[in-house]
């Protein structure tokens, strides 16, 4: 079985903050940008990076969905790195 990644090994409850922040600095995504996209405030989509607050399961969703519109692979990254595959 393969070891998870070391991101994967520290996530745990910011699991969701966490690859979000990884995926927004790796493809150069704004927070602004994520959250006009998603029509949020950006201050929910910090709360999230900081791992401040965890975004709903439903909200999971729509983070994917978001980054979807903006670059494809940032979206499969963010599900990749949220379910540490």
């Amino acid at each position: 079985m393969d070891e998870p990644s070391p991101l994967c090994q520290n996530l745990a409850m910011g699991r969701a903050g966490s690859a979000l922040r990884q995926v927004l600095e790796t493809y150069g995504i704004s927070q602004n940008k994520l959250a006009v996209t998603m029509g949020t405030d950006r201050a929910n989509v910090n709360r999230w990076v900081k791992e401040l607050r965890d975004p709903a399961g439903e909200v999971i969703f729509e983070i994917k969905e978001a980054l979807k519109q903006i670059n494809q692979d940032a979206a499969d990254e963010f599900v990749r790195l949220y379910l540490c595959n």
